[in-house]
């Protein structure tokens, strides 16, 4: 039986300019990716991938194609529809952590929760759950810390805690070891592991072949297009 497709595009394709300024950043891309999925796309700088990476996190429309996001067409939406869609569904982590300075590991987690009107009724729940999700991340005893007096490694697992606060149908992982030593990048790596496992669907973008390694399949872009997709064998 077939898994439920939580992203697919058809014949996708974001253009830039007009004439002889016109370039195709993602040109005729189609993908599916099914429910506990761990992707990888790789690409030399200007293959595509933060274009096709802006897409498929809601933060821009395609100029032709469709883009399904569990089940429903994202093609078109507006700013405001984009918004609700990415902050029901899509979880973000991003290579600078993004944390708030100033603010502790606990807040910083329940900050999706509060900022968003249409999730502030989980908001009376939101530390109960951001301390599970720390715990989670190894981090029970960093409750009360703010980013200044954690590591880099800390911080990024304070992000992945963020990142599952509303329970996203979709993580999207953007460079998530590129600020980090080799160990820190190791326990990192071990944690989207361990949510893959528990068939949490990653979508990650990374320059690393090793780090792509880890996926079960990893997707090649060049010049916007698809150059290759390997099966990992994970």
């Amino acid at each position: 039986m077939e898994r439920r497709a939580v992203i697919e595009t058809r014949d996708l394709s974001k253009v830039y300019g007009a004439g002889d300024t016109r370039v195709a950043a993602v040109d005729g891309i189609s993908i599916r990716i099914e429910r506990g999925e761990f992707i990888a796309v790789m690409g030399p700088s200007g293959s595509g991938k933060s274009t096709l990476m802006y897409i498929l996190g809601c933060l821009a429309t395609p100029s032709s194609g469709k883009y399904f996001l569990d089940g429903e067409d994202a093609s078109n939406m507006n700013r405001r529809e984009l918004a609700f869609i990415r902050s029901r569904k899509i979880g973000f982590i991003f290579q600078s952590y993004n944390l708030l300075a100033r603010t502790t590991a606990l807040r910083n987690v329940t900050l999706p929760l509060l900022y968003n009107r249409s999730l502030r009724s989980e908001a009376k729940t939101s530390d109960t759950k951001a301390r599970r999700l720390l715990e989670l991340v190894g981090l029970g005893d960093r409750l009360h810390h703010e980013p200044h007096e954690l590591s880099g490694g800390q911080q990024q697992r304070v992000a992945i805690a963020r990142a599952l606060i509303n329970d996203p149908v979709m993580i999207i992982a953007d460079e998530p070891t590129g600020n980090l030593d080799s160990h820190s990048g190791e326990e990192v790596m071990r944690i989207l592991q361990d949510l893959h496992r528990k068939e949490v669907t990653i979508v990650m973008v990374t320059h690393n072949p090793r780090i792509a390694s880890e996926a079960t399949r990893s997707i090649h872009l060049s010049d916007g297009r698809i150059a290759d997709i390997v099966q990992n064998g994970k």
